[in-house]
């Protein structure tokens, strides 16, 4: 028997925290997803659906429908349409279903380590939406994980989720402290036969991108949007690779230098 929620009561908002408060978000271990490709991605990837909110007001899509039938031991909400559309951010189109999904720990051992490890490190960063578009770039171009460092956003943030459009419930996304945390766990790769090459990103490489071996397994670094990466990380790089450029531009933002590298490294793979 489904929920209903009419009012701004105390239960929508404790839902509302899940946007819009990263530390309660955390507290809670869960958080908002909305779309039917980010939704049926986290099915398809075994996340942890805790309640499906739908709109009681309509006549649901088969896809919604199914949906519903196939997370038995997921609560069931029924919402009126204003408040499923404050939740989903939107003052237009109402989504008909939102799930509340449960977080995975940060734990780098999420993320699979292989000979072929193509990993990318996101120092500090400052806007969510980045976070997301980067994930997108890392699973489109077959990235194993990715790492964000620091105080920084929050890869559960909704904007971050939504800039994924799905590839975070497909591609392992954790949080680290630091340089030292994640270069511990670089170190127990190297120890356990993968010889992972820390490759740090900036306008004033060692070499170029085309010119360094990414076949090999490599955790790419990728700096903070404003001040780039930190004298930590610069530290523990084995190498600082650089993005030929033309033209007045004398940088290039976070996502599209991510999505630059990991290309070139698709395409050396594709070619050996």
């Amino acid at each position: 028997m489904a929920t209903r929620i009419t009012a701004r009561n105390a239960r929508f908002q404790v839902l509302q925290t899940l946007l819009t408060n990263r530390s309660k978000r955390h507290r809670a271990g869960e958080f908002i997803v909305q779309g039917v490709r980010p939704l049926n991605l986290a099915l398809e990837h075994g996340w942890d659906v805790r309640a499906l909110l739908y709109d009681a007001d309509k006549s649901l899509s088969p896809w919604a429908r199914s949906l519903l039938a196939s997370q038995p031991k997921a609560e069931k909400v029924a919402m009126s349409s204003d408040l499923l559309a404050e939740l989903s951010e939107k003052s237009e189109g109402a989504v008909e279903v939102l799930a509340v999904v449960g977080m995975y720990p940060d734990d780098l051992a999420r993320i699979p380590v292989r000979p072929d490890f193509l990993g990318l490190v996101f120092d500090r960063p400052t806007q969510p939406g980045n976070i997301g578009s980067i994930i997108r770039s890392a699973d489109a171009l077959g990235a194993h994980g990715m790492i964000t460092t620091g105080h920084a956003a929050d890869a559960y943030d909704p904007k971050s989720v939504r800039a994924s459009t799905g590839s975070f419930f497909a591609l392992p996304t954790v949080r680290a402290a630091g340089p030292d945390d994640v270069m511990q766990w670089v170190e127990a790769q190297r120890s356990s036969g993968v010889p992972i090459v820390v490759a740090a990103t900036d306008e004033d490489g060692d070499a170029d991108i085309s010119g360094f071996d990414l076949t090999q397994p490599v955790l790419l670094l990728v700096g903070n949007e404003t001040a780039g990466l930190s004298r930590a990380w610069r530290d523990a790089a084995d190498v600082t690779l650089s993005i030929p450029m033309a033209g007045a531009a004398s940088s290039l933002n976070a996502a599209n230098a991510a999505s630059i590298v990991l290309y070139e490294a698709r395409r050396q793979r594709a070619t050996t």
